[in-house]
């Protein structure tokens, strides 16, 4: 009988073996967060650089850039403080987080290539080169932020 009870019952998955504290640094994917929260800052404040001149698309970067970073950061400071071993479903919902940051972040760097290349045109003069150089490094870390977050959820899901 105490053999049976030793055993994890059939519909409750076996224990997640996720690193907690610094560990998470070293492991992959959750080393991934680190970068995800560097380039996803450089993102909003290369475009809070350039005075949002294109409210419309620049608002939603903004949106995802921030938002994702502050999640992202709390989702960080649970994995260095281990809150996450008290849920069983807790991979899961890191997977379906960072994909959906991911699909988010794609729609926003488009966004923000589409905001480069009208600040070619559509900003005055005297601030182009200013903003397109903005414009254009924030495109670029908005696209890296989105790789980063797209492998974080597929190496999460198949690790």
């Amino acid at each position: 009988m105490d053999s049976k009870s030793s055993r994890p019952t059939p519909g409750c998955p076996a224990p997640e073996d996720t690193p907690s504290g610094l560990a998470i640094l070293k492991t992959i994917p959750y080393a991934l967060i680190l970068p995800e929260l560097i380039f996803g800052c450089w993102v909003w404040i290369l475009v809070a650089a350039t005075n949002v001149y294109f409210p419309l698309l620049q608002g939603w970067v903004m949106y995802v850039s921030v938002s994702s970073f502050v999640i992202s950061f709390l989702l960080l400071l649970s994995y260095l403080f281990g809150f996450h071993k008290n849920f069983e479903s807790w991979k899961i919902l890191d997977s379906l987080y960072h994909g959906a940051t991911g699909i988010f972040y794609l729609s926003a760097a488009v966004l923000q290539a589409n905001a480069t290349i009208r600040s070619e045109t559509e900003v005055p003069t005297v601030h182009i080169p200013r903003y397109y150089q903005l414009n254009t490094a924030a495109t670029f870390f908005a696209f890296i932020t989105t790789l980063l977050y797209i492998l974080h959820a597929f190496s999460n899901y198949y690790h």
